[in-house]
């Protein structure tokens, strides 16, 4: 599972994972396992229960709108995404960055 592929590494680190509630999470109880954390699922169409996830959508749209194709996205294109929001100051975390607090030990 690509989950627990990017996550691995990060085991220390994780203590919950929130998802939605799609097909693609029923095996929950493997990931909890493997990562040793506790899964959690938001209430069907209660977003407010999954903020940072929310805002990082919005965060995404900024680079891929809506109906992008995602098979025509390559990975290098995602990563480097993943590299700009990862190094953006956030406010919420006293304009430190994503990777300053959590690659900071």
């Amino acid at each position: 599972m690509a989950i627990m592929t990017k996550l691995v590494q990060y085991r220390d680190k994780l203590y919950t994972l929130t998802f939605d509630n799609g097909k693609e999470f029923s095996a929950h109880a493997t990931i909890d396992e493997i990562l040793d954390c506790q899964s959690y699922f938001a209430h069907p169409y209660s977003s407010w229960e999954r903020g940072l996830n929310e805002n990082t959508n919005g965060l995404i749209r900024q680079y891929f709108p809506k109906k992008t194709d995602f098979d025509q996205i390559g990975h290098d294109q995602i990563a480097e995404v993943e590299s700009k929001l990862n190094r953006r100051p956030r406010k919420c975390l006293d304009t430190k960055t994503p990777n300053e607090i959590f690659l900071s030990n």
